[in-house]
């Protein structure tokens, strides 16, 4: 595993882990709370190697991380009007919503379910990366399935050694809660992950009250 310091700057690290993504590889990198594990969301290989070094069963899905507002009709089957309000307020930020995965989506990010997790991240390198490339990339949590997800380059050194083909080592991240997980695709939508934004709900019933 190669590590590359943010330390004095991301421009030269995320480039290089561009083409890695590009090639195929996984780069460990910093988000919001935790280290995620990033693939090119469009190589399905790429997002094979995911599950397999997470020991991740096949029917769990992965988020993705768009690099825009602008791409996230490339990637879904429609933006539903109950969206806007929450992008509006939660993007960029710590609120993953689900929504009916477009046909560019891969069967193994969605678990068969038909349904993708998109998130636009907070984080400027994670942003970054999925911009380097122009297209999302996974962004599921630095750990072993089931296990806690990696805060500490170390934590990632030692848990995954070779796997992994860059990480780029933002240092320790401060603890915090993991993305706040809403499925707009039901009525109402459903929490399915409570996390770092409390009640998104509180948006949706302000755009539903009465003028």
């Amino acid at each position: 595993m190669v590590r590359l310091s943010l330390e004095s700057g991301f421009e030269l690290p995320v480039q290089k882990a561009g083409k890695i993504l590009l090639s195929g590889g996984l780069v460990a990198c910093p988000t919001e709370s935790v280290y995620a594990i990033a693939a090119d969301a469009t190589n399905e290989t790429a997002v094979q190697r995911v599950f397999t070094l997470k020991q991740r069963k096949p029917d769990r899905p992965i988020l993705i991380l768009i690099p825009s507002l602008q791409a996230l009709n490339r990637y879904v089957a429609e933006i539903p009007p109950v969206a806007r309000p929450l992008m509006n307020r939660f993007w960029p930020g710590g609120l993953t919503l689900i929504f009916e995965a477009g046909p560019r989506i891969s069967p193994l990010l969605t678990a068969g379910t038909g349904k993708i997790g998109v998130r636009l991240s907070s984080h400027p390198v994670a942003t970054a990366l999925a911009r380097e490339i122009q297209r999302p990339i996974t962004g599921t949590s630095a750990n072993i399935s089931d296990t806690p997800p990696c805060r500490d380059p170390e934590e990632i050194l030692r848990v995954f050694g070779k796997g992994i083909d860059l990480l780029l080592d933002g240092g320790r991240l401060q603890s915090g809660s993991l993305s706040t997980v809403l499925d707009i695709t039901t009525e109402p939508p459903q929490i399915l992950r409570q996390g770092a934004i409390e009640d998104p709900s509180n948006e949706l019933q302000g755009m539903r009250s009465p003028c």
